[in-house]
């Protein structure tokens, strides 16, 4: 068919079976832009595929009027009536209307961005014969820029320093925070290399995050430090990730800085206060604890001069030769002696007399410039051989009385390296280690008038033996050469009198040799069941009033150990079972073996213990309160007991039942065997 044309439709290609000729709505039906006509009257009269896409639906042609779409609104969001949309002008003014946009919403929700371009079409003779609009969809560019546009606003209003760099490392964009942390204007680090922000010793550092970048990879929080414009290092936080173009590849990087500046200081500070915290607890507990004056001096001086940051700390104590100098350097921390050899007594100086002379705290910022220092010897020059300083710090060391027991000095070669902080936290210990360096004086003079006290009891202990001896003896013969039984009965009671005389002169003297480190022991092995039983018989012979009895399944139990000794503990723990229980006669007595040991119990029927006395009870010279004043002792007798037993590797206790009596026990370890017989 000659001249005849032949449509295939069924989609967006053009296939032509026949004919040279393409009709024009065959054109505009394929076009992707979306195309619509309309007659004068603004009834839509033509529209292409495009633009039923656009719209989300297919007006009907010649009942709808202007526009196919749902809704229209303005640029601004307002809603745009269809009689006032671009084609109705254009239709009602004749004219094109350019540059306006317009939001079309489609039945589905959906808005897109449009900006369209409707034309008037005249007849030949100049009539309007309606408008042609084409629609052009500008969603994702107006979305790109709305994206780019908030993009920029942070990146201008963000704190952090926001930098873009090539994979060459050449800075492409730089934010104001950039120009505020670097110094840098924009003008000057755009297009130069980002190295001249990285210190020359992490430079590797650029080479590490660039290989991640070109790997895709995305580097967070990376700590480091970076450098300014004036030359300081400043700690920062990296962030850096991959720039990629719309095809997905790597084109460059994003960085983003953060000054972690203060949160490095506060983590300086955090852990300085914990430090700080650490050493007064420390040093709290040794000034608390101990009475060792030069332990609390030295550990004073070393806690004191970490807390201050000094690079060297001193205490001098206040003590004055025949001219009334200070001469004694105690302690030292950060130092050595020598260098405070050739270096002028503190109170030589003006700049140290207030602080020894009670007037506070000294502190100097730079004591080689300070008034009170420069004119005054020897200090005019501090001597080549000692320790350079300038920073200066003083505190005294003040006892309960008010005296200033000495001073602690520190130094530091740098200028103002002390601070009201410092003052505090050193005054602060200082205040505590005089409280404990009177306490350990007291301590000290305690000890020496103890010793002489324990150097008394034995002289006086020693001396007294020899008399009572040659007392004991006379009487002795005195009661063999009498026959009048009345006067020999007097005699036999003095004697009796003379023996426990002579046996509380013997517990002093083991006393005093106990606090001397003298108490001697000689060890053998001895049957301690024999020896258990011979001490009861003694003891019931010269108690007769008294039931001592021994319950136990062992004949025989071998130990090693000092026999008299043992036998002066079992006779103190029957004597006191006796004289405890006056009213009560029977005495238990229990041996039995544990393990590698030997148990021993004796039980009365006495008065029993309080608590807060079975604390006491094995205490030197402790006596129960609320006992009859006629019962004699001087309250060491259990106090040798267990010196006697812990020589021998053994434990000594007592169980009381107050009202109902007392069980004291003791344990030796066993030696050689034990057999039953």
């Amino acid at each position: 068919m000659s001249g005849s044309q032949i449509y295939d439709t069924s989609n967006s290609s053009l296939n032509i079976a026949a004919g040279n000729h393409i009709h024009p709505n065959e054109i505009f039906n394929n076009l992707p832009v979306a195309i619509y006509t309309c007659d004068c009257s603004g009834y839509i009269t033509w529209y292409n595929k495009a633009a039923a896409n656009l719209w989300g639906r297919e007006p009907k042609i010649g009942s709808e009027q202007w526009c196919g779409s749902w809704k229209i609104f303005k640029s601004n969001g307002d809603e745009l009536p269809l009689d006032n949309c671009p084609m109705a002008i254009t239709l009602r003014e004749g004219r094109p209307v350019e540059g306006e946009e317009v939001i079309v919403e489609r039945p589905d929700g959906r808005k897109i961005y449009v900006k369209p371009h409707p034309v008037p079409i005249f007849d030949s003779e100049g009539t309007l014969k309606g408008a042609a609009n084409t629609l052009i969809d500008i969603t994702e560019s107006r979305i790109a820029e709305e994206k780019s546009a908030k993009f920029v606003a942070i990146v201008e209003s963000s704190q952090d320093a926001i930098i873009s760099k090539s994979l060459d490392g050449i800075i492409r964009s730089w934010n104001f925070a950039a120009e505020q942390l670097f110094g840098y204007s924009e003008s000057e680090a755009i297009g130069k290399h980002i190295t001249m922000l990285i210190p020359a010793n992490r430079i590797i550092e650029e080479h590490l995050i660039l290989g991640k970048i070109r790997n895709g990879d995305k580097v967070e929080h990376y700590e480091t430090l970076r450098l300014r414009k004036d030359g300081l290092e400043i700690p920062v936080s990296l962030t850096i990730s991959p720039i990629k173009d719309k095809k997905g590849n790597i084109t460059g990087a994003s960085k983003i800085v953060r000054d972690i500046s203060q949160q490095k200081e506060a983590e300086i500070k955090l852990k300085q206060y914990a430090d700080n915290l650490e050493i007064l607890n420390s040093v709290g507990k040794v000034v608390s604890e101990s009475l060792d004056i030069k332990q609390i001096l030295q550990k004073t001086t070393d806690a004191t001069t970490r807390l201050s940051g000094a690079s060297f700390g001193a205490f001098f104590c206040n003590k004055a030769d025949e001219n009334g100098e200070s001469l004694i350097l105690y302690t030292l921390s950060g130092a050595e002696k020598e260098s405070f050899e050739k270096f002028g007594m503190p109170r030589n100086a003006a700049v140290f007399h207030p602080t020894f002379s009670g007037q506070g705290i000294l502190r100097s910022d730079d004591i080689t410039t300070d008034k009170r220092y420069s004119h005054n010897s020897p200090h005019q020059d501090i001597p080549e051989e000692h320790m350079p300083v300038k920073s200066f710090l003083s505190v005294p060391v003040i006892s309960k009385t008010g005296n200033i027991i000495g001073v602690l000095f520190f130094g530091h070669p740098e200028a103002g390296k002390f601070n009201k902080e410092h003052e505090d936290l050193v005054q602060s210990v200082a205040s505590q280690a005089g409280v404990a360096l009177d306490n350990a004086k007291l301590y000290e003079e305690i000890k020496i008038l103890n010793s002489k006290k324990d150097e008394f009891i034995g002289l006086a202990s020693h001396e007294l033996k020899t008399p009572l001896t040659s007392i004991t003896a006379y009487l002795q013969v005195l009661r063999r050469a009498l026959t009048d039984e009345h006067s020999k009965d007097f005699v036999s009671k003095t004697l009796s009198q003379v023996n426990k005389l002579s046996a509380l002169v013997s517990d002093l003297l083991d006393v005093s040799k106990i606090e001397a480190g003298k108490l001697q022991l000689t060890c053998e092995p001895f049957d301690i069941s024999t020896l258990l039983n011979d001490t009861i018989d003694i003891m019931s012979l010269s108690n007769p009033e008294h039931k001592i009895t021994l319950n136990t399944a062992v004949n025989h139990l071998t130990v090693r150990g000092d026999t008299q000794r043992i036998e002066q503990v079992l006779i103190n723990l029957f004597t006191n079972a006796i004289k405890y229980a006056p009213s009560a006669y029977a005495i238990d007595v229990s041996l039995e073996q544990e393990n590698n040991h030997v148990r021993i119990g004796v039980k009365d029927n006495g008065i029993g213990l309080q608590k807060d006395q079975l604390e006491q009870i094995f205490s030197r010279f402790y006596r129960v309160d609320g006992l009859s004043p006629h019962m004699s002792g001087l309250g060491i007798g259990l106090y040798i007991s267990r010196e006697i037993i812990e020589r021998h590797n053994g434990q000594i206790w007592v169980e009381s039942d107050y009202g109902k009596g007392s069980t004291f026990w003791f344990t030796i370890p066993l030696s050689g065997f034990s057999k039953d017989r």
